[in-house]
């Protein structure tokens, strides 16, 4: 029963957040273009959008079956819906890193451990399901009934969370 509750608040989690990214942040915010920040240069051009629109093909009429059921190495996501595993890595993941699906992936492969940065984000996710689930909660006085956090709640589009705020004027 407990596992449930956790899959229904992590869904829950997800759902908000890709909710939240979608209806405020802009995709050109304030008449600047977006640029992907990278640790380190693709060898080649890598299309995300076309990347995850081959993904979108690949999994066509799967879309609803659990992400482990239909892709392969899945480990922090189970029990949820492809669909949404995709929509979790395009929104939840790269735009709130600022990074493409090559931060942590090798396209085409990307079941493969070959790049540190997927165990980094695994074990991000497993912070912030925390941070949501437990330590918020126990924080007296917070305005809303349900405190919540996410990847942009630190990391603002960047790959090393914002440390340093410039002073008030």
């Amino acid at each position: 029963m407990r596992k449930r509750w956790q899959i229904i608040a992590i869904s829950l989690s997800i759902s908000f957040f890709l909710l939240l990214s979608l209806s405020i942040i802009p995709s050109q915010p304030f008449g600047e273009q977006h640029v992907m920040a990278q640790t380190s240069p693709t060898p080649e051009a890598f299309d995300q959008t076309a990347a995850i629109a081959a993904l979108r093909e690949s999994i066509k009429g799967r879309e609803q079956e659990p992400a482990e059921k239909v892709f392969k190495n899945i480990q922090i996501l189970k029990g949820m819906s492809a669909r949404n595993v995709l929509g979790i890595m395009e929104m939840g993941f790269s735009r709130s890193l600022g990074v493409d699906c090559t931060h942590c992936h090798t396209p085409g492969k990307w079941e493969l451990e070959d790049k540190t940065q997927k165990q980094t984000a695994r074990d991000m996710w497993a912070m912030v399901q925390n941070l949501n689930g437990t330590e918020l909660k126990n924080i007296k006085n917070l305005k809303s009934p349900n405190p919540m956090v996410n990847c942009t709640t630190c990391h603002r589009g960047e790959i090393k969370p914002a440390l340093n705020l410039a002073p008030r004027s």
